[in-house]
């Protein structure tokens, strides 16, 4: 009886997953091979002729080539976000767990208050233009690392929690100071998940649409994500290379997950065996 019903919800499961997932991937694939005049029609159903390469050289050039733009502005924006958080992130869960003090209650709320209340846009706006970033890849950058860091703390110090003490008073009593314990003792040690934070993360920050839109306003400073304006129109809207864009920009992140998914499960899931 047991085996059956397992097999059902397996089954079930699967069902699912291509209804979830795989339907949705296989129609903007089909859309997006199709020419305008059919692709218009937004039916599910394979293409007459097959315009896959088309389509993609055409979303490419438009706008003088702005996808092209915007995936070095998103790669620059990712790999520097990420770079911050893994760092500064490991640091922070580092020193709250390991020193014990009166402001540690006050760091944990502010973890959470991170973690619950919503980012607010004008107060930022605010913010930003006052620091003259507004507008800059480099004020984006700060956003999404802010927007991150209390994820990425809570993740790296439930690992932290796991490393022996023993470890960092070994070498102190060899002479390392305490940024050399870190980044020689427990940093390498945060391989599992530091790897979960850069894949998790990235993704995000990649996918990333409304933080762009309202704080990196301009063609010049586009994402990928904003690049889907550049085929509709108030009149008309080019469904084809609408979808193509799509498929374009969803194909990194997706490479990115199917490939690596056992390390966030490993990441995720790291500090609660090790415990």
């Amino acid at each position: 009886m047991r085996t059956k019903t397992h097999l059902w919800l397996g089954i079930l499961g699967i069902v699912l997953f291509v209804i979830v997932f795989l339907v949705p991937f296989a129609f903007i694939l089909f859309t997006a091979a199709k020419t305008q005049t059919e692709a218009g029609e937004l039916q599910f159903s394979l293409p007459t002729t097959w315009a896959l390469l088309q389509n993609f050289r055409d979303a490419l050039a438009a706008r003088d080539y702005m996808l092209v733009i915007a995936f070095i502005n998103s790669t620059i924006l990712t790999v520097v976000s990420i770079t911050i958080l893994v760092v500064l992130s490991a640091m922070v869960a580092y020193v709250v767990q390991r020193r014990q003090s009166r402001w540690n209650g006050v760091i944990n709320f502010l973890v959470l208050c991170g973690l619950i209340i919503p980012p607010a846009v004008v107060p930022t706006v605010w913010v930003l233009q006052s620091l003259g970033l507004f507008k800059t890849l480099g004020g984006l950058i700060f956003i999404e690392v802010a927007f991150g860091l209390s994820f990425c703390i809570l993740l790296f110090r439930a690992f932290v929690a796991t490393i022996p003490r023993d470890l960092d008073e070994a070498a102190i009593i060899d002479g390392a100071g305490p940024v050399r314990v870190f980044f020689k003792v427990i940093f390498p040690l945060l391989k599992s998940v530091i790897v979960t934070v850069v894949i998790v993360q990235s993704v995000v920050i990649f996918n990333d649409f409304a933080n762009p839109l309202y704080f990196l306003p301009g063609d010049e400073n586009a994402t990928v994500q904003l690049t889907v304006f550049n085929f509709q129109s108030q009149f008309s809207t080019q469904y084809n290379l609408l979808f193509a864009d799509i498929l374009l920009i969803t194909i990194p992140p997706l490479l990115l997950f199917l490939f690596l998914n056992r390390r966030i499960v490993e990441g995720m899931t790291a500090g609660a065996v090790k415990g």
